[in-house]
This record gives structure tokens, C-alpha cells and sequence, in this order.
């Protein structure tokens, strides 16, 4: 079965995030926009995940488990999870391994927790708009011992991706996948070498604001409606 995705949208937690990006809203956008399945990847947390992974099931949406992590090379890259309790697991490991800084909100913004009704039930102290000390070979093979899915992110871009950070994609991790927002960026890398054409490749917003989670432009076939489809799908 065909679905309409967006793998990469962060909420009201990440500090660069607006604070209208609550679990609802994200949500109903999603679906106005013609979704069927996204993935919420805050920036090295998931403490938004739980409510908006209820919001979603009680709107039909799937809403895949993950966070943004960067690694010790300032490489962003896709966590993606099976369920809750192995996000939250992972934001364990990936909190021992952050530098503990207070978020400076006046300058970076606020991080806000929210529960299933938008509430505002916490506010994130720590910076989370850091390098971990956590090496990218270390990631992959942390989200793959839970049973998770690592996807560099936005590899057609000039800052933060694993082209700009690293300068190639280790072949030796068997990488799977690759995520993209310019179609056009990614033909470039791939027509000069520098990219393979033998990833599977998707396309996401990076949304920090509702506006920006992409429409119903980019889909993948799955053999059924779940997370772990979706997940076998983006590994295989």
C-alpha cells in the first residue's frame, strides 16, 4: 500500500521549534495536509513523543518514535523507534552523553513538554541544541541494537549533514537509507559521485513550524499499515 509520509518534524521541545508545534497541532496539520505517517525528531530528546504518539493513534496518523540526534562530528542524523520505550531508552544513553548546559530560552527559545491536550506539563532545562559525545559509527550501531532505523539527515545541505561533517558515508555501517529536502541538491551529489545511487532515498521537511510539515508530495509502499512495516521498509 502506498502512503504519504514526512519522517522528520520537530516539536514545541526543540528550541528552535515554534511553540505552536504541540501534539494536536502537529497532528491535525499532518492530516490536513494529507499524511498518513510521520515521525516526531526533536533535537537529542523524546520527550514529546508519548503524547504525540496517542494523539496520532487517536487520529488514524502513525507517528513513528524518534529524535534528531548530532553526533561528536556535528552530524544530524534520524533516530527512528518501534515503540516509545526504546526512544526513551535511547534518550537515556544520548543524555549521558550530552554535556549538561541550561538552554539560554531568551536567546535559543523555549523547550516545552506537552501532554495529549496540548498542555504545557514541563519545560526542558538542559541545551539541547548540542554536539553529543556520541560518535556517529557509535549511533548507528546504538539505534540498531534497539531494533531502530539511522538515517543521516538532510545530506543535500551545507551544515550539519554527513557529506559537510564527515565528507563521505562510511560504506562499512551498511547504511540504508538517506533523508533529503532539495531533489535538485540530491541529483547534484549523486551525478558528481560524491553520493551512491544505491541508498533508498526520502524526502522530509525538517518542519519547525506547522507550514512547513510537506504535503502529500513524497510516499513509500508499504505491505501494511504499521510502524514496523514503515520501519522494515526504511531498513531493507
Amino acid at each position: 500500500m502506498e502512503i504519504y509520509v514526512d519522517f522528520h518534524i520537530h516539536s514545541a521541545l526543540s528550541p528552535c521549534g515554534d511553540n505552536d508545534m504541540t501534539p494536536n497541532n502537529i497532528i491535525n496539520m499532518a492530516k490536513l495536509k494529507g499524511l498518513d505517517a510521520i515521525a516526531i525528531t526533536d533535537h537529542n530528546s523524546c520527550e514529546n513523543v508519548a503524547a504525540c504518539v496517542e494523539v496520532g493513534i487517536k487520529n488514524n496518523i502513525i507517528v513513528i518514535p524518534g529524535m534528531e540526534l548530532q553526533t561528536k562530528e556535528d552530524v544530524h542524523s534520524l533516530c527512528l523507534f518501534k515503540s516509545v520505550e526504546d526512544a526513551m531508552e535511547f534518550q537515556n544513553y544520548v543524555y549521558s552523553n550530552l554535556t549538561y548546559k541550561l538552554n539560554k530560552h531568551d536567546v535559543f527559545g523555549q523547550q516545552l513538554i506537552c501532554d495529549i491536550n496540548d498542555e504545557i506539563v514541563g519545560i526542558n532545562e538542559r541545551m539541547l541544541l548540542l554536539s553529543s559525545e556520541i560518535s556517529f559509527d557509535d549511533a548507528f550501531y546504538s539505534v540498531k541494537e534497539l531494533g531502530g532505523v539511522f538515517i543521516p539527515a538532510h545530506v543535500d545541505r551545507d551544515s550539519y549533514s554527513v557529506i559537510t561533517s564527515l565528507g563521505f558515508i562510511p560504506d562499512y555501517l551498511g547504511i540504508k537509507c538517506l533523508e533529503y529536502n532539495s531533489e535538485q541538491k540530491l541529483r547534484n551529489l549523486i551525478s558528481s559521485g560524491i553520493i551512491k545511487d544505491n541508498y533508498k532515498f526520502i524526502q522530509s521537511s525538517d518542519a519547525h513550524y506547522l507550514q512547513d510539515i510537506l504535503e502529500s508530495v513524497f510516499s513509500i509502499e508499504v505491505s501494511e499499515y504499521s510502524v514496523k512495516s514503515i520501519l522494515n521498509y526504511l531498513n531493507n
